[in-house]
């Protein structure tokens, strides 16, 4: 079974509370005390290599996990960090790398420890907790037809720095660099959280690939998308490796990781994110279109034809 099997089969008949959203969002959201709540697992060899870099290792589930909130117009305020290993893996040195790699984070997104739990485990975990507030927030499920998709920066830079650190792909010493630093380091728009949520209709953020997600986004509407490859950004950076090594765009932009905001929007709201994305130098980019389910989802390349799509993002099966 995979995770919405689970969730539908057995659990989604105990979410009682309309604050758990019927267990088809991103967020539990109390409405009433304005209380947003988030929480992720992360387990070595699955979430993240390897624990020879824990400050960036935590850097990266720290951002991925307010990244929940983020996306659905939620400033994120506290984090919960839970925590299995063993001596091994918590030294004195590692443990001085994740407290001064916290801080950072807190510095930088105005977050901080709320609590936490240590445990004794020869596997090594972690769980965060997320926590913001707020009067409303952005839900799946709202696009409409006709309506605009649109992703935040770019994609497939955590993908590539995976493959590099997997010794699968191999550029220059500063190009590896680059992109082994977008892996750790996912950027979060926090600027954009007010902006999205007077524009967006439907948000999600890409963290199980690009097409994986924007069918969660849609799940349980009668629409469908197309898609646009050419206008699905990327950077110069994995534009010129992509050209160098002869590969296909195709191959980069579903692969999850990236933890940028994928959202649908009214056509009127145009010139509304081009203007914002020009002033903080944010880059917003229109992808696609919403479609009703007469016809179904497709992805063009630049001269229109369709494209077959093989890797469709990653989804957990049990």
């Amino acid at each position: 079974m995979n995770e919405f099997e689970i969730i539908n089969n057995y659990f989604r008949k105990l979410a009682t509370s309309k604050a758990s959203l019927n267990l088809n969002d991103d967020i539990f959201f109390d409405k009433k005390n304005k209380l947003a709540v988030s929480t992720d697992t992360y387990f070595e060899k699955t979430h993240f290599l390897n624990f020879k870099k824990p400050g960036q290792v935590i850097k990266k589930i720290i951002r991925s996990s307010i990244s929940d909130l983020i996306c659905k117009g939620v400033y994120p305020k506290y984090i919960f960090i839970c925590a299995s290993g063993n001596k091994h893996n918590f030294t004195k040195n590692n443990l001085v790398k994740i407290s001064n790699s916290i801080k950072s984070e807190q510095n930088k997104f105005k977050i901080s420890i709320g609590g936490g739990d240590t445990v004794k485990s020869n596997k090594l975990s972690f769980s965060i907790t997320s926590i913001g507030y707020a009067s409303s927030i952005i839900h799946r499920n709202k696009a409409k037809k006709n309506d605009d998709i649109y992703v935040t920066g770019n994609l497939g830079d955590s993908f590539t720095g995976l493959s590099i650190l997997k010794n699968i792909i191999r550029t220059n010493s500063r190009l590896e660099k680059y992109f082994i630093d977008k892996y750790f380091s996912p950027e979060l728009h926090i600027k954009f959280i007010k902006k999205l949520k007077q524009v967006a209709s439907s948000s999600i953020d890409i963290s199980d690939g690009l097409f994986a997600d924007l069918k969660k986004l849609i799940n349980k509407q009668k629409l469908s998308y197309k898609i646009y490859l050419n206008k699905i950004p990327i950077s110069k950076q994995l534009l010129k490796l992509i050209l160098n090594k002869k590969f296909k765009k195709i191959k980069f932009i579903s692969n999850g990781d990236d933890y940028q905001i994928l959202f649908t929007t009214s056509k009127i709201n145009q010139k509304k994110i081009r203007d914002f994305s020009l002033k903080n130098k944010i880059r917003i980019t229109k992808i696609g279109t919403m479609t009703d389910n007469k016809h179904k989802s497709i992805i063009l390349d630049g001269a229109g034809r369709r494209i077959s799509l093989k890797n469709k993002g990653y989804f957990h099966t049990f």
